[in-house]
């Protein structure tokens, strides 16, 4: 898995009924995009922020930005 900052993570619930979770990346401390990511949870807006070092596993996708021409 790749990411860049700005980009956001999608974590598929782990049991039925859970709901995916969503993060953005604010930093990349793996090599050459690699994790692990600082990430913020994107949760209730309401919520103080959640930032936390992250490992994703397989249930992880990654959302790219999109590419400025």
């Amino acid at each position: 898995m790749k990411a860049e900052v700005g980009d956001k993570l999608a974590i598929r619930g782990h049991a039925i009924g859970r709901a995916e979770r969503h993060a953005t990346v604010l930093e990349v401390r793996g090599e050459d995009g690699g994790p692990p990511y600082l990430v913020h949870w994107d949760d209730d807006p309401n919520d103080p922020p959640h930032e936390h070092l992250f490992f994703p596993g397989p249930d992880a996708d990654v959302e790219h930005l999109p590419t400025k021409d």
